[in-house]
């Protein structure tokens, strides 16, 4: 049973509900779990790299949910505890700014969508993927996926607050910076935090935007590939 209150959705979000179009297509072909995936964080500065992976029921049905960008940050946390008691299965995957680093975006993705399917505990018979890369192998590419398919937009509903929770948490440690509010992303009080501070400790240290801060002890990061060529924006 869902708990909470779903908020009211303001009128454009009202005729912008995600279906079972697909799921349904799957699930007549005897394919049971069909598994949602949704990813956040790719492009952000600071903090890990996060995948959500949902399973919903075939037999009940929950309103309001939307792609979670469409949604603010009230709308969402008033939906996570109903869209995760509403779910077969879920879970959330990360891979850690030092994942990001080492690794490189591509392969921190693929690593946190992994660990995202091996904690739902099940094996899925189909896997749909918002965009139109497939960081699973194997997956169904879903462009405009997260505001299409209700697997993908529960998914990235759990994957966004949860990672947006992670953050905020961080927030205290490092009150320059602005993690609640920014959830690492860039952003003018987060770029003149590090142009003053420097970069934290769970910044992504190998991105090209580190070239042009001052440093406070921590030591730069240099990946030979130097896949994450990311300028700093002005």
């Amino acid at each position: 049973m869902t708990t909470g209150t779903a908020p009211r959705l303001r009128p454009s979000l009202r005729r912008q509900a995600p279906g079972l179009v697909v799921e349904r297509g799957l699930w007549d072909t005897e394919s049971t779990i069909v598994v949602g995936v949704d990813e956040v964080g790719r492009g952000s500065w600071a903090g890990p790299l996060t995948v959500g992976a949902a399973v919903v029921p075939k037999d009940r049905r929950i309103y309001k949910i939307r792609d979670s960008k469409m949604l603010t940050e009230v709308e969402r946390e008033a939906l996570f505890d109903r869209v995760a008691d509403w779910c077969a299965r879920w879970s959330v995957g990360h891979a850690s700014y030092l994942e990001c680093d080492e690794l490189g975006m591509s392969a921190a993705q693929k690593l946190a969508a992994s660990r995202a399917i091996e904690g739902l505990g099940l094996a899925p018979d189909h896997v749909l993927v918002d965009g139109n890369w497939d960081f699973i192998g194997g997956a169904r590419t879903i462009v405009r996926g997260d505001s299409t398919s209700l697997s993908i937009a529960a998914a990235s509903i759990l994957a966004k607050v949860t990672r947006d929770r992670i953050m905020a948490a961080q927030a205290d440690q490092f009150p320059a910076y602005n993690f609640e509010a920014n959830k690492g992303y860039p952003c003018p009080i987060h770029k003149a935090a590090l142009q003053a501070f420097g970069p934290t400790a769970i910044h992504r240290r190998s991105w090209v935007f580190m070239d042009h801060l001052m440093w406070n002890g921590l030591e730069r990061f240099h990946r030979p590939d130097a896949q994450m060529q990311i300028p700093f924006p002005n």
